[in-house]
């Protein structure tokens, strides 16, 4: 869990520090410091961390990191959907339970859809309790870690 961390703080670090216009570019850089990463977790850590192209107007695009201060406000209310309904996680496998708050399942379940949680495949909810389902490869950790760096203060 701690290594997926340090990978994301690394990347991030990247980006703000080279002008990085290829994931090829970005996985050597991570190579070279000492990080083995597949391309496919590496594009699961750009969405994550909200990274997009840009274009540098005139010779193509490079990777960038989000404005914090430009989260949407209506992402800020799923978040706050989460943080509020959210009582505790538990899971077997690739099948957990969100326990939540009477109510609030629904509107749990619609920001976790809507904010994208790449870990998540999918949810159903109930009254007072969600099933999420994760991806292949995914873990609770994984999910977890998600879930400290979008919606981090969440008890989960």
């Amino acid at each position: 869990m701690r290594e997926r961390q340090n990978r994301l703080t690394k990347i991030k670090e990247l980006i703000k520090t080279h002008r990085i216009d290829s994931q090829e570019m970005l996985l050597e850089l991570l190579t070279q410091q000492g990080y083995t990463v597949t391309q496919a977790t590496l594009s699961r850590d750009l969405k994550m961390l909200k990274v997009g192209k840009i274009s540098d107007g005139w010779s193509g695009y490079y990777y960038a990191l989000p404005e914090n201060e430009l989260v949407s406000e209506s992402e800020k209310s799923y978040i706050q959907d989460v943080r509020r309904g959210v009582l505790s996680i538990e899971f077997s496998k690739n099948i957990g339970v969100i326990k939540t708050r009477q109510g609030h399942a629904d509107s749990v379940a619609l920001a976790l859809d809507i904010l994208s949680i790449p870990e998540i495949l999918g949810t159903v909810a109930g009254d007072d309790t969600i099933f999420v389902i994760l991806r292949d490869g995914m873990t609770k950790e994984d999910l977890l870690i998600s879930f400290k760096t979008r919606i981090p203060e969440i008890d989960a």
